[in-house]
């Protein structure tokens, strides 16, 4: 079925094919294969140093290219201006094969080289240059701010603060007792002048008083705008200092705790007529230097525009030729041929496009010299690949992140389309939330598009990743709210109700009488509202549970069957399958019935009570063959019940001892035919059919090597027994807890319709009685705060949650029936998907 026609029912075939591709040709026939995206190389140098292999100097090469296209892309980026670049697809193509492409690659190499050591001088010169502006900036600032103070102290009388032997006092404290000094005493003062980060200002000043023991006098001021580093771009905020203090050995110690500090010092003389002409000269400087910047600003903006016109060319073009030498060291060279040797895992059917390709890549060479292409016989399991496009790679993602697929098994990906959004919408059965992820899914559908060349956020990006399965999610949805009649919590009257409910009792209670009319599909809308409404469809959806969940393992259980007849594993049908389904259903299956039957039941026509199943099934297992009358589903119901609890307890021997007895005889058998193979540890036989021995006889004998070495390992019969008693156990005991498990499709289906009936009937129905304008105006702010919560509680955190469990559901429940999940994934040569990895 898999072999003539694509299909996700079984990964691809596989074909492992050696190259033998000529030296002239290798890089071209790569990059080739690289844009054809299907061919899985394998590394025929394991043992070989990743330094010591052939290609490299190229990778270096390359490597250092992708360094500087990097460093120019986190330039682009550190921009504040946004530095446009141009997309890949309206970029010139950039030839790196046929006869020219090594003299590209070349100019390339020079190209970037250049552009970097272009742009590392600007840089440079931008950070010499703005960390001179700053200086100058601050140098300013403190000429100013010094010329205000010695303004000051000419009009207003000079404060000298002095120690008072109190060092652990605050810095500004005892001004008052200060003044009685200062009108007599007078200083022969010098000063420090400087600025300093703002945030250690005040640390600054406690330091100096704590140092020189308060003789000095301080003041400082704020600097308004921030200074920003060209490097980093972070602002930093700081303050002007002028420090005054008497003698040199005082102001040496305040130049060190300030360098200590990070304080930038500036020499101010104080003659104010030489600090104007600083002041000037540092202005006009300041003028020509902000010129000069600029203009290397500019400069750098325009290389770096340069850059980005071709950007994403460079990048691609690199991560190309990467991947070329990359996988070239995985080859061999044949030095007799001077040839290139490789092998690798290739999808039969695309062995056509694959030498198209090898003869595309020696005509775009300019050589006559073809690659040959020739198939390896071998048992080694190939890879798993199944192939998917954008309405079933979701599906197949949430299969594959349990395990990978072994080659050739049944993929339960092809079955999880229906029954994983249908499972899903058991749990969340409501037409109004349904239609909402419905609509939203439809949305981005609709925008994919668009959405697809755009970088996404993560949580966005998983959900349109998912699209098509919330598609089917809330079509499905739509559908069970129809069977559950829900909609808001709400029900619809579509067609007439089976139920009258005449005039109230005296007690006031209404017992509701049929008319005769059935409800054609879903619940009748006479149950919602009553008071035992709850509990029907407790038990409806209880039942329900169990019986799609038994279904759900039966069909899971079937995929066994193909497995077993693909892999010709005869012996699996008779040992595994047949007594599991034999067990399954004689207790489960049959439960299933008695559900069905008992639907199809009118107990008020019945004398008895109609019994119950769950006392039932626990008679059946404990007191076979004994049914009490009043609780007798239907005649003759304890003769069938004791033989199909014998025919499931003779599956238990049966799954425990038929496959290892058969498996003893063929070793035995085996054993002795007396065919024991060379160099064989144990003395097994070595099972050598005539197909092996002709591919070793054609010169494939290293093939057969590696697989005695990695895959045929010798397994105990001890092995074999212990294997099947777990295997046994698990299933026989699975089967009792997988279909409680299923329950959980009752439990959340009950507590979403409540969830939901709770939130409109504390929202809406307590605001629907209002009248007048302000009633209205309540109305509709609760209505967007009804929507708002549908919307992320019930509609995404309770959807989350059902998605969870329905995963775990085909994880645990299904799976675990007849899927093995022992390959490896394919994983071509693909350039399309380098972007993906990066």
């Amino acid at each position: 079925m898999g072999d003539d026609y694509p299909t996700l029912f079984r990964s691809e075939q596989m074909s492992l094919m050696q190259f033998l591709i000529p030296t002239e040709v290798a890089h071209d026939t790569v990059a080739e294969l690289g844009e054809l995206g299907n061919v899985q190389f394998k590394d025929l140098n394991p043992a070989v140093n990743p330094f010591q292999r052939s290609f490299v100097g190229e990778i270096r090469r390359t490597e250092e290219m992708a360094r500087r296209v990097r460093f120019f892309d986190s330039q682009i980026q550190k921009e504040k201006d946004v530095v446009p670049i141009r997309p890949l697809c309206d970029s010139a193509p950039l030839v790196t094969v046929g006869p020219s492409a090594a003299h590209n690659i070349d100019e390339l190499d020079v190209t970037l080289a250049e552009h970097e050591t272009r742009l590392v001088q600007m840089n440079d010169s931008y950070k010499t240059l703005s960390e001179r502006t700053r200086e100058l900036v601050e140098a300013r600032h403190v000429l100013r701010e010094t010329a205000v103070f010695f303004e000051k102290a000419e009009t207003h009388q000079t404060d000298i603060r002095t120690s008072f032997d109190d060092s652990s006092a605050p810095l500004l404290q005892h001004d008052d007792r200060e003044q009685q000094y200062l009108s007599t005493v007078q200083f022969d003062l010098e000063f420090v002048a400087g600025t300093i980060d703002r945030t250690r200002i005040s640390t600054f000043e406690r330091v100096l008083w704590r140092v020189l023991r308060g003789n000095l006098y301080m003041n400082h001021t704020d600097i308004t705008e921030p200074f920003v580093d060209p490097a980093t771009g972070t602002e930093t905020r700081k303050n002007v200092f002028i420090i005054f203090a008497h003698g040199d050995a005082l102001l040496a110690k305040i130049r060190k705790v300030a360098e200590s500090m990070g304080a930038t010092l500036y020499p101010i003389d104080a003659n104010a007529d030489k600090r104007s002409d600083s002041l000037r000269e540092v202005t006009a400087r300041l003028e020509d230097l902000e010129t000069v910047l600029y203009n290397t600003g500019v400069n750098r903006r325009s290389e770096l525009l340069r850059i980005g016109e071709n950007l994403a060319k460079w990048q691609d073009v690199v991560r190309k030729e990467k991947a070329i030498y990359e996988t070239m060291n995985l080859f061999n060279y044949d030095v007799r041929r001077k040839t290139l040797v490789a092998e690798g895992w290739v999808p039969t059917r695309d062995l056509t496009m694959i030498h198209m390709a090898l003869r595309h890549a020696t005509e775009e060479s300019g050589t006559s010299v073809v690659p040959i292409l020739q198939e390896l016989h071998t048992s080694k399991m190939p890879p798993t690949f199944t192939r998917t496009n954008k309405f079933t790679e979701g599906f197949q993602t949430i299969m594959d992140a349990y395990g990978i697929a072994t080659y050739q098994e049944v993929n339960p990906g092809l079955f999880a389309i229906v029954t994983f959004p249908f499972l899903f919408a058991v749990m969340f059965g409501d037409i109004g939330h349904g239609l909402i992820i419905f609509f939203a899914a439809l949305y981005m559908i609709f925008q994919e598009k668009k959405w697809a060349r755009q970088e996404l956020d993560e949580i966005v990006g998983q959900f349109f990743y998912g699209r098509y399965i919330i598609l089917l999610m809330g079509m499905f949805s739509v559908y069970t709210g129809l069977m559950y009649n829900d909609i808001f919590s709400k029900s619809l009257h579509i067609w007439h109700s089976g139920w009258d409910f005449p005039e109230p009792a005296s007690n006031g209670a209404s017992y509701a009488v049929s008319n005769g009319h059935m409800y054609p599909f879903g619940i009748d809308p006479g149950w919602h509202g009553a008071d035992n409404g709850l509990v029907f469809t407790n038990s409806y959806k209880m039942k329900m549970s169990i019986v799609l969940g038994v279904i759900h393992m039966t069909f899971a259980l079937c995929l066994q069957l193909p497995n077993h007849i693909k892999f010709k594993r005869p012996l699996d049908i008779y040992a595994n399958f047949i007594p599991q389904m034999i067990f399954l259903q004689s207790i489960f299956g049959y439960l299933v019935v008695c559900i069905l039957y008992k639907w199809s039941i009118d107990w008020s026509t019945r004398d008895t009570e109609p019994p119950s199943l769950l006392n039932m099934l626990i008679a059946m297992i404990l007191s076979p063959g004994k049914v009490d009358a009043t609780a007798q589903l239907y005649p003759g119901q304890g003769f069938i019940q004791v033989v199909l609890l014998l025919l499931a307890t003779v599956c238990v021997p049966w799954m425990l001892c038929m496959k290892p007895y058969f498996q003893w005889k063929e070793m035995q058998m085996i054993q002795g035919q007396g065919y024991v193979g060379l160099g064989h540890r144990n003395g097994g036989p070595r099972d050598s059919t005539d197909e092996v021995l002709e591919i070793e006889e054609e010169g494939n004998g290293r093939v057969i090597v590696e697989e005695m070495e990695e895959e045929h390992e010798h397994h105990d019969f001890s092995e074999v027994v212990i294997h099947q008693i777990i295997h046994t156990i698990e299933f026989c005991l699975g089967c009792i807890s997988h279909t409680a498990s299923y329950l959980r499709l009752w439990a959340l289906s009950l507590a979403h319709a409540q969830l939901s009936e709770v939130l409109w009937s504390m929202t809406i129905e307590k605001f629907l009685g209002l009248s007048g304008i302000f009633g209205t105006i309540a109305l509709l702010m609760v209505v967007v705060f009804w929507f708002l919560a549908t919307v992320f509680i019930l509609c995404i955190m309770e959807g989350l949650s059902a998605f969870l469990h329905a995963l775990r559901l085909h994880w645990v429940e299904a799976n675990s029936k007849h899927y093995q999940g022992e390959g490896y994934v394919f994983t071509p040569l693909s350039f399309a998907k380098l972007d993906e990895k990066e």
